[in-house]
């Protein structure tokens, strides 16, 4: 799955990732981009999914049309997801196609 990490999301998320093709939106060269635009920008660059930390954008975007799926983190801080990539990456994995989740702090 080609996976997208918004600007505040912890590159070290990506090891949560194994087996995925992982990028980031600085990497991508969209760090300055908006919401909406970096959306449409991930989804035709060919994007799965978008993993977030940003708690307001499924009330800022209309994510019903969205192709990508998104995951919600609750967090940004490295070493709390660090204790949690096994929860990470088994919710990757079953997400679809176009699926809004938000992952709640365990």
């Amino acid at each position: 799955m080609k996976v997208l990490l918004d600007v505040c999301t912890p590159v070290q998320v990506r090891q949560a990732l194994p087996g995925h093709a992982v990028l980031t939106a600085a990497k991508m060269g969209w760090g300055e981009l908006g919401n909406g635009d970096l959306l449409r920008a991930a989804e035709a660059a060919g994007f799965e999914l978008f993993v977030i930390c940003d708690k307001n954008l499924r009330y800022q975007q209309n994510l019903a049309t969205r192709r990508i799926a998104i995951l919600e983190l609750w967090t940004n801080h490295r070493p709390t997801l660090e204790k949690h990539f096994a929860l990470i990456h088994t919710t990757v994995d079953a997400m679809q196609p176009g699926e809004f989740r938000a992952l709640a702090e365990p």
